[in-house]
């Protein structure tokens, strides 16, 4: 592991913009842009796993870009939230790249340098988030992030994607702008430092009222985290091709969401102080609605994306609940859920692509008999549904087992009913899938040449499904990491 490159942590968060920009000017060469999109993900994943080492045997790093004025610094440190973050990102990255070239390619998608291009600045613009030091430095890479992915979303050109991708951006700059903007500016002014602190940094500055106000702007202005009312920019960016749907689910944009949520609750607030708070509840209540509703919403889906995108908008919501709750326990859980709902997501929506790619079918009502033809494919499905849910042996179970255990040591027994309520709703809108593609007879008329997609495509759903039964049994790591922040009395 020495032989692991040691970079500076603004170099690790500039290496996917500099791969970026290669992948930009590929020219039409397919064979230098492909490399250069396999050479930009390996790269990044090792100045990570550099990271993580040198983070391990406890170096500190920090790094201070630019100083605006006192309190104001564009600044990158590691802790481990962050690590988490950055761990996943890298890692997905890797494995959603020949994917997304097998996908685009036998899709006949044009403009496929733009695409890839965008899909590096979201891995880069992530990482500045994960390692952001401070408010404005994750509220300048957030802000990065939305707009570098609506190329990804609007990238068919059809009016459909145009608007999906419209409904999309102006959602997530609407609540970022209008919300999160004058929560940070009023922490700046009542504190003089944006600066992230373990145990936060408004416990005595403000009154647990004011606090509450600022959470209610932040937690709404993290669009990205899909609170009801403003979700409805993850089901619209559906019309994204797949690759675009799986790094808009499970790698970058709705991880940056809760992981800005999480990062605030224990950063900027403190547990113990947003315990405090009376306004925190409503944020709490809202995310279990969230959770419940969205689940609802989900079984009524047809659609196999639709449905999906519902999913990932109720279990981002266990996550925000997880932080919401204000213990060691519940934001354990809400960390490694981050991490086994990426595993977990990342390959329903790889096999959602192939089931396309193969048959064109996009309805679940159409899957009847398919895993007959393209059992691989389902099988990976199957765990990926396992692990949303929460069953063993997949890491889904781990992640919801702490944030159970956080509503029960916190006394919300409501939050553990919705909990309850929330798997059983996961099993009515995943199962069904994967039930009808192994028990139900092939219809008539079939297409016998319907089989497994490309190898770029079946390699990565397959190794993603197992990466989530791996996890199952690692799930060790990812606990010890977050469970750091509170040792050390974060």
């Amino acid at each position: 592991m020495d032989l692991l490159p040691q970079f500076s942590l603004a170099t690790v968060v500039l290496l996917p913009f500099i791969g970026a920009l290669l992948i930009g000017l590929a020219g039409r060469s397919a064979t230098l842009r492909n490399a250069l999109c396999w050479a930009s993900a390996l790269a990044f994943l090792l100045a990570v796993l550099g990271l993580f080492t040198g983070f391990q045997s406890g170096q500190v790093a920090d790094q201070l870009v630019w100083e605006l004025m006192p309190g104001l610094r564009i600044a990158f440190s590691v802790e481990p939230l962050g690590m988490l973050f950055l761990l996943l990102s890298s890692g997905l990255w890797l494995l959603a790249t020949p994917y997304a070239i097998g996908y685009m390619q036998k899709g006949g998608y044009d403009h496929l340098n733009r695409f890839f291009a965008c899909y590096a600045i979201a891995l880069g613009s992530a990482a500045g988030i994960a390692l952001a030091d401070n408010l404005l430095t994750m509220f300048l890479f957030y802000e990065i992030l939305s707009v570098s992915t609506y190329p990804l979303v609007a990238h068919t050109g059809t009016a459909k994607a145009r608007g999906g991708a419209r409904t999309y951006l102006g959602l997530l700059l609407l609540t970022s702008i209008c919300f999160w903007l004058p929560a940070m500016i009023w922490v700046y002014a009542a504190t003089g430092t944006l600066d992230f602190a373990a145990g936060g940094i408004l416990e005595g500055q403000v009154s647990p009222l004011a606090a509450g106000a600022m959470l209610m702007l932040f937690m709404f202005g993290t669009g990205k985290a899909a609170l009801m009312p403003f979700h409805r920019w993850l089901p619209a960016a559906m019309v994204a091709p797949t690759p675009v749907s799986a790094l808009l689910h499970a790698v970058a944009v709705v991880k940056a969401g809760v992981f800005v949520v999480l990062k605030l609750a224990v950063y900027t607030f403190g547990l113990d102080f947003l315990a405090e708070m009376a306004l925190s509840d409503i944020v709490l209540y809202t995310a279990a609605f969230t959770m419940l509703t969205a689940s609802l919403i989900a079984m009524n889906q047809d659609n196999l994306k639709a449905r999906l995108a519902y999913s990932t908008v109720s279990q981002l919501s266990y996550i925000v609940v997880g932080a919401m709750l204000a213990n060691a326990i519940a934001a354990t859980g809400a960390g490694m859920h981050m991490l086994m709902h990426g595993y977990g997501k990342i390959p329903l929506f790889f096999c959602a692509g192939a089931i396309y790619l193969a048959s064109k079918k996009t309805l679940v009502s159409e899957l009847d008999g398919l895993g007959r033809r393209m059992p691989v494919t389902m099988t990976a499905f199957f765990l990926g549904a396992l692990c949303v849910i929460g069953i063993p042996p997949l890491g889904g179970l781990w992640s919801k087992w702490n944030l159970v255990s956080g509503a029960f040591d916190g006394g919300y027994g409501i939050i553990l009913i919705a909990f309850l309520i929330s798997t059983l709703l996961n099993i009515a809108y995943l199962l069904p899938p994967v039930l009808r593609a192994f028990l139900k007879p092939l219809p008539d008329g079939q297409p016998a040449t319907v089989k497994e997609a490309p190898l770029m495509c079946v390699i990565p759903l397959s190794l993603t499904a197992l990466g989530a039964v791996a996890l199952f049994f690692l799930a060790g790591w990812p606990h010890a990491l977050v469970s750091q922040i509170f040792a050390n009395g974060g």
